[in-house]
């Protein structure tokens, strides 16, 4: 099992903070995520690319995903499709720079019709999978805003029907979609690339918490995940990064809430208590 926390929880930190950070409170990799006020992004050069990936080769911390914000079930014109299929293709070439095997990226569709945002986020996928394919990385569509649920993703996901595009599951919106974990393990069971942990304190209060501290179902998560024989300490299908979890600390949208670096300690440690609890947890 290994852990990871999101540049999320630690808006604008230097990449030398970070691995400080990371390597202090026993993390082994860092989802980062880019956008354009942070250290790395779609605008970072060749050669700043190259340099943050030897840094943390060098601090021996894995660079787990770039995090984007391309929304791949919007509804665009001409240009914005053409806009949508530059930024889908950057983040794969920058994940494949920086080393990193996932690049995350939202459904989007807003209030538009299911079918008309399904089939658009199948097409913008299925499209890109050659390049991810070719580069070693792997797309994962969050459970996230139009597509909450980890039925609604899979049906996107089911008719891609490509191994280079998968989920990436948040525990916080699927569980604000109503769907119970056990349910959400099954439907991203062939397509789950890593989990999304975090914590809040209800449903209309979702300033970021102190893991275990809050409302959500983590333990119920984790249950269902080992239950299908993963987390488990090792792998099922031969992918390197199938054991992670990463803590998404929304810092960033609620500048109120208490500073991450103070909280990843406990917080890993909470993980992997839960972990170990889960493990005699009955099916």
């Amino acid at each position: 099992m290994r852990f990871a926390f999101s540049t999320l929880g630690v808006p604008g930190m230097p990449v030398p903070e970070v691995l400080r950070l990371a390597t202090d409170t026993g993390y082994q990799g860092v989802e980062l995520r880019a956008h354009p006020e942070e250290s790395v992004h779609l605008g970072t050069g060749t050669r700043e690319r190259t340099a943050v990936r030897g840094q943390f080769a060098d601090a021996g911390i894995d660079i787990l995903a770039v995090a984007g914000y391309a929304k791949v079930a919007a509804a665009l014109d001409a240009a914005g499709e053409a806009a949508l299929a530059h930024e889908l293709n950057g983040l794969v070439l920058l994940a494949a720079d920086l080393g990193a095997p996932f690049v995350r990226v939202f459904p989007g569709g807003g209030d538009r019709p299911a079918e008309a945002a399904e089939a658009d986020a199948v097409r913008r996928l299925a499209a890109l999978a050659p390049l991810a394919a070719e580069r070693g990385v792997r797309v994962l569509l969050e459970t996230h805003d139009s597509h909450r649920t980890g039925a609604a993703a899979a049906r996107v996901l089911g008719a891609v029907g490509h191994d280079g595009i998968g989920a990436l599951w948040d525990v916080l919106h699927s569980w604000l979609g109503g769907e119970r974990p056990a349910d959400t393990q099954t439907a991203l069971a062939p397509y789950l690339g890593y989990v999304q942990v975090k914590d809040v304190a209800s449903a209309e209060d979702t300033t970021p918490l102190p893991l275990g501290t809050g409302a959500l179902p983590l333990a119920a998560a984790l249950a269902a995940l080992r239950r299908a024989g993963r987390y488990c300490g090792g792998r099922t299908d031969g992918r390197a990064s199938d054991d992670w979890l990463c803590w998404e600390y929304e810092k960033r949208w609620y500048p109120g809430a208490a500073d991450l670096p103070a909280l990843l300690a406990a917080g890993r440690d909470r993980l992997q208590h839960l972990l170990d609890t889960t493990a005699s947890t009955p099916g």
